[in-house]
């Protein structure tokens, strides 16, 4: 399976591309769109949304993993992420793609089992001889591991609930 991971943000939007097969995870593909902030806004979200809709129509992922906003202390910054987000969203939906939600944390606890990973640990899983730069890349692969962990589980237990009926 193909599995489109997202890191949302209006100046860094981070993507990355992962295949699963049997348990394991191997990179194909990751980058970042970047967009400059001289550039208007309506501009700047329509060229998250075209480079995505690029991505995904080169990679042909049937599901997507994306990053849900930390507002923390920057209730600007939350808004431009927000907005980018936005524009993610819409580009997956127009193709169809099945989404799956995922905060920071949920990210990080999935991919290492706690709520402290750091990027080496996504080059390990997918067994790459570098950290994804900018790190952006590598937070939009670490949303597609997430995704695929937790697809796994629930579709594990889907299985179990159904032979114990």
């Amino acid at each position: 399976m193909i599995i489109l991971g997202i890191d949302p943000g209006l100046a860094n939007t981070g993507w990355g591309i992962i295949e699963t097969r049997s348990g394991r995870y191997r990179a194909h593909a990751y980058g970042c769109i970047q967009t400059h902030k001289s550039t208007d806004l309506a501009w700047r979200l329509k060229q998250i949304y075209d480079e995505l809709n690029q991505v995904i129509e080169k990679y042909q992922p049937r599901e997507v993993a994306i990053e849900k906003i930390f507002f923390g202390e920057n209730a600007k910054s939350a808004m431009a992420t927000g907005q980018a987000r936005g524009a993610a969203l819409v580009a997956c939906a127009g193709c169809g793609l099945e989404m799956g939600e995922y905060t920071p944390l949920q990210i990080k606890q999935a991919v290492v089992g706690t709520g402290s990973a750091d990027k080496a640990q996504v080059r390990e899983l997918l067994k790459l001889d570098h950290i994804p730069k900018p790190d952006h890349c590598a937070d939009a692969l670490a949303a597609a591991i997430c995704h695929a962990h937790l697809r796994r589980y629930h579709q594990l237990k889907r299985d179990y609930e159904q032979l114990h009926r």
